[in-house]
């Protein structure tokens, strides 16, 4: 049957910022393609049901993909829809990324009891991160602050933070901005301060690697420069062996005439060392390896032993 006589599924998980993208990729289809009928079904993923523990404690590759993944394998939903740098490396047996979209901003941002800047949080203060990558780069600049996991989806962390639970939380930009809470911002981090997980920012589409008329109308919503971008982070995070949890950071961007530049970080989580490398190239998987070849010489896997 063609894909504009029968309904779509698009699947997402069901927080409001989950919803909201799947909501943004659902709309994108039906501007370019008015004959297509969609509808949203949510999936509670692994890492939806187990906010008890830190993400690092869990582990494991997909806790927030691989529920999603089985759907569309099962002919459950022809698609999902992913924030980019929850989505493993490697590609899921029988699906494909159908389409990379405009990426939001990539910088991390503080969000704080007080609306107090990073440079002000007295010192002892209990900042809110379950991420790795984010721990590391705070303490390498402020050794004296308090790491403290935090979960729980974009919403649930500002109240957190707002009730007193925390002194201040570092989230990613982007979902505040998609949830229109930008008024929660009280600092940026520049990518001189924090570099952002790969593919922080973006949005994935997944579906299955052989239905090629599904494919076809992806490739309309596809961003070929943040494609490009995304696939030189990614290629840099294969390299060294991590996956999405690691402490390791990469942003690449278009850079001047053709090609791709990036800067990348491997850290060890209590700050204490970080190995970075930047550089740019004309393939952003070879950028990615050589990237990723200058830290390991550097002592990157022997970092990357502390996790």
């Amino acid at each position: 049957m063609a894909l504009h006589a029968r309904m779509l599924v698009v699947t997402c998980r069901p927080s409001a910022l989950a919803r909201w993208q799947a909501q943004a990729v659902r709309e994108a289809l039906i501007r370019k393609f008015p004959q297509l009928k969609l509808q949203i079904r949510t999936i509670t993923s692994e890492g939806d049901r187990r906010w008890d523990r830190p993400l690092p404690e869990i582990g494991g590759q997909g806790l927030f993909t691989s529920a999603l993944q089985r759907a569309i394998r099962e002919g459950q939903a022809d698609l999902a829809v992913h924030s980019l740098k929850d989505l493993p490396v490697e590609e899921a047996p029988g699906l494909c990324l159908g389409a990379v979209l405009r990426r939001e901003d990539p910088r991390d941002v503080l969000v704080s009891t007080h609306g107090s800047r990073f440079e002000d949080l007295p010192r002892g203060a209990v900042v809110g991160t379950s991420s790795l990558r984010r721990q590391a780069q705070i303490l390498a600049m402020r050794p004296d602050l308090r790491i403290k996991p935090i979960r729980g989806n974009v919403e649930t962390r500002v109240r957190k933070v707002r009730e007193g639970e925390y002194d201040a939380a570092v989230m990613a930009a982007a979902g505040l901005l998609r949830l229109e809470l930008q008024e929660e911002i009280d600092d940026w981090f520049s990518l001189d301060r924090i570099l952002p997980a790969p593919g922080q920012g973006a949005l994935a589409v997944e579906c299955r690697s052989q239905d090629d008329e599904l494919r076809e109308f992806l490739m309309a919503l596809d961003s070929e420069s943040v494609r490009a971008a995304v696939t030189a982070e990614r290629a840099f995070l294969t390299a060294l062996g991590g996956g999405c949890s690691a402490p390791v950071g990469a942003f690449a961007q278009a850079g001047k005439g053709d090609g791709v530049e990036m800067k990348a970080v491997v850290a060890r989580p209590d700050g204490s060392r970080l190995l970075r490398a930047e550089g740019r190239g004309s393939d952003p998987i070879e950028l990615g390896k050589t990237l990723a070849l200058q830290v390991i010489r550097r002592g990157a896997h022997e970092v990357l032993l502390d996790v």
